[in-house]
């Protein structure tokens, strides 16, 4: 078993050497990416930008582009599965993953949404799962109505959420207040540690 994880780094290690070679950027998710130099040196760029985990349905799709578009647009690295996932790749696990290193889960809900089995009531689940590791007074999960719909009770009874209709603009402004905050608290807490 060591034997092969070892290897599997080793195959890794090699690819991202060789599309550095030839060139390329490569991103790792939630760390930084890995970047060609002068000199046919490498160098590495930590990602300092918040990753939002951005879970829909479907039908939402366009959207939660919209937004995906926004937050790009304001120093945000969201994740978005039709975006993010590669052919061939374990897509629940690199979802799972994906939620784990997030600073923020947007679930995003709707008419759609609300009654609709499948993948975004699990990455739901796994938000609420990852959230309740974190201390209580942390902004992690930030629900979004992108129209008028009720909220699960769960939700609702411990989160404010935060809707992108009537007002758009407004809506998302929360989003980034919302983040901003949990940024400053992180800040403190590093002060307060250091």
């Amino acid at each position: 078993m060591v034997a092969e994880q070892w290897n599997s780094s080793e195959q890794v290690a090699r690819l991202v050497r060789q599309f550095l070679e030839e060139g390329a950027t490569v991103e790792i998710d939630g760390l930084g990416s890995f970047r060609p130099s002068p000199g046919g040196q490498f160098e590495f760029i930590p990602q300092t930008s918040p990753q939002v985990f951005l879970a829909y349905v479907e039908e939402d799709y366009a959207l939660v582009h919209r937004l995906y578009s926004q937050l790009r647009a304001h120093d945000c690295e969201p994740w978005l599965d039709k975006k993010k996932l590669l052919p061939g790749q374990n897509w629940p696990r690199a979802i799972e993953q994906a939620i784990e290193i997030s600073s923020f889960f947007l679930p995003c809900f709707s008419k759609r949404a609300g009654g609709k089995r499948g993948h975004f009531q699990a990455e739901l689940r796994w938000a609420l799962d990852c959230a309740s590791r974190l201390p209580l007074d942390d902004v992690y999960i930030i629900p979004v109505r992108l129209e008028e719909c009720a909220v699960p009770q769960r939700i609702r009874r411990e989160l404010q959420y935060i809707d992108l209709f009537p007002d758009w603009d407004r809506g998302f402004q929360g989003i980034l207040d919302a983040m901003d905050g949990q940024k400053s608290r992180n800040r403190g807490r590093l002060r307060l540690a250091g």
